[in-house]
């Protein structure tokens, strides 16, 4: 049941509709995340999420669970509500038909087809304000925004797991595991978040990597699974390509590549990308419908992201262990001075277990 706190404030309604909203991670695609909490006389009524795609929005879930209590109250939103008849009727419909008469959203909707709901709502009299943790909504609907933003390549995030002293693998090259059962578990959650999951050839050789999904959450469908393998290094026998009928693969490979590879790799069910930059191969990507990308390693790869300006976000885990001569997290960054160096801001600082994460952005 919601909770019956009294006296909540504007900040911790939508902090709660926020934390609803994160619940259909990796389920509502390519419906943003969104989250409602109505609110009468200083305490939560009724509270909503979009739970899958084509399911009830949130608000409309709120708005049943509070019943006639909606007249008169506020209701909270992390985007604004949609004005137009998807695989759902119109949100604002269903607020003005309830007799909510204020309404508080974090950040409009960049959809061009749903937007205008905050502009209908106050045509009808509904006060209307909008900003409200809006930079916390935006960062969990990131990808979602990325899509409405003309685009030319996927949003792009790398996960790495590294010791304390910045090494992704031992001097053997061997990675598993730097990090507990705790950070493995999201690793797995974080996934299901993203419609492509993306390695380079060397760190899927030493891991054996199967960059599938297997958490709680089963997204539908599964994320691609990226390959980049410039020089066309991966046997045929590789491990990814035993299931990839049911979980796709991607091989980014160089244009020179004899075409015998390609029929090779196409022979154990991948599709190949022809590109000799990474600039290129994240277009084609986007051409080709992937909207978000998780790039879980290597160094080389991680870096060269970085160093293209091609990153959007870093997850970091941070693990208590030293590993000395091991392989550098972030390889081909040069040597630039301090006064010079690149620096990002941290988001989100968590544990997980034994180790800590950390969320960076530009």
């Amino acid at each position: 049941m919601p909770s019956q706190a009294s006296s909540i404030t504007d900040e911790a309604a939508m902090t709660r509709a926020l934390t609803l909203a994160e619940r259909g991670w990796g389920r509502v695609h390519p419906n943003p995340l969104v989250g409602a909490v109505i609110v009468r006389d200083g305490a939560i009524i009724a509270e909503g999420w979009h739970a899958r795609y084509g399911a009830q929005h949130a608000e409309v879930v709120a708005l049943g669970q509070a019943g006639a209590q909606a007249r008169g109250a506020t209701l909270y939103l992390t985007l604004e509500p949609c004005a137009h008849h998807g695989k759902q009727p119109p949100c604002v419909d269903a607020i003005l038909a309830a007799g909510i008469t204020r309404v508080v959203v974090a950040l409009a909707d960049p959809n061009p087809v749903a937007t205008g709901g905050a502009i209908r709502l106050q045509a009808a009299g509904v006060a209307v304000e909008l900003g409200l943790k809006g930079e916390d909504a935006a960062r969990l609907n990131a990808r979602f925004i990325h899509r409405f933003g003309s685009a030319t390549r996927p949003f792009t995030a790398a996960k790495l797991a590294v010791s304390l002293d910045g090494r992704i693998a031992d001097a053997a090259g061997c990675s598993q595991w730097i990090s507990g059962p705790d950070a493995r578990a999201f690793v797995h959650y974080l996934r299901a978040g993203f419609g492509a999951i993306g390695i380079g050839a060397r760190s899927l050789i030493a891991d054996n990597a199967k960059l599938t999904v297997r958490g709680e959450i089963v997204p539908a469908p599964p994320p691609i699974r990226v390959v980049f393998d410039h020089s066309a290094s991966v046997p045929f026998d590789q491990g990814i390509f035993a299931d990839a009928d049911r979980v796709p693969v991607w091989m980014v490979v160089g244009t020179a590549t004899a075409d015998n590879v390609v029929a090779g790799f196409e022979s154990r069910g991948a599709k190949v990308i022809s590109a000799d930059t990474l600039p290129e191969a994240l277009a084609t990507l986007a051409i080709r419908g992937v909207d978000s990308l998780l790039v879980e390693g290597g160094g080389r790869l991680a870096g060269a992201l970085l160093g293209a300006g091609l990153l959007d976000r870093v997850y970091q885990v941070q693990s208590p262990v030293w590993l000395g001569d091991g392989r550098p997290a972030w390889a081909g960054l040069g040597t630039p001075a301090l006064s010079d160096a690149t620096r990002w801001r941290s988001v989100e600082r968590r544990a997980l277990g034994e180790d800590t994460l950390l969320v960076l952005e530009p």
